[in-house]
């Protein structure tokens, strides 16, 4: 599966969107990768994490840790390929990541992350996180879309991504005048301004 592949799937979704988004991170960009439009289709959840799992194989991870919400999908889907077992990073109160139900990282597992879209690697940071409290190594990191076109790294973990492309970002105070003209539209659910 070549980046055009990935692509073509996105667009044909009607995912990768144009205008002014906030992003998650709180950042503005002009393109936008809408995932539900993606992943609320189980064919495409199937052949994206397909992939995704054999990038991910030479690495020989024990267990696949996925942040929620998306990440659950894929981390679900993607364990289902290289038939090991998923993991779910959740947010607590305290805003740090946590395994809630039972869900189990032993101390010496090897753990790949994988994740939707990255942008700034905020979640997959988190889960990073989490599988170091755990006593756990990182193995690798898996991501369908990586925004940053590899700038993003992750220390000694290699970084496998489905579709990688330089999208430009901006923070909110220092946005360029083209953009700053086109109506703001925020995606997703984070409510950032």
């Amino acid at each position: 599966m070549t980046d055009s592949d990935v692509l073509q799937i996105f667009e044909g979704s009607g995912a990768l969107l144009s205008g002014h988004f906030v992003l998650t991170s709180g950042k503005h960009s002009d393109r936008y990768f809408e995932k539900f439009n993606v992943l609320n289709q189980p064919w495409h959840v199937e052949t994206l994490c397909e992939e995704l799992a054999a990038r991910l194989a030479p690495s020989k991870p024990d267990v696949i840790l996925g942040p929620t919400t998306l990440g659950v999908l894929l981390a679900y889907e993607t364990a289902k390929h290289l038939k090991v077992p998923a993991a779910y990073g959740e947010k607590g109160a305290d805003g740090k990541r946590f395994l809630r139900r039972g869900e189990h990282i032993a101390p010496g597992q090897r753990v790949a992350v994988v994740d939707d879209v990255l942008t700034t690697g905020g979640s997959v940071r988190e889960c990073i996180e989490l599988v170091e409290a755990q006593g756990a190594t990182l193995c690798s990191v898996g991501l369908l879309v990586d925004r940053s076109g590899g700038t993003v790294t992750f220390g000694q973990a290699p970084t496998m991504s489905l579709l990688s492309l330089q999208v430009q970002s901006f923070a909110p105070d220092a946005l360029p005048e083209w953009l700053a003209r086109i109506p703001i539209t925020r995606p997703g659910s984070t409510g950032k301004k």
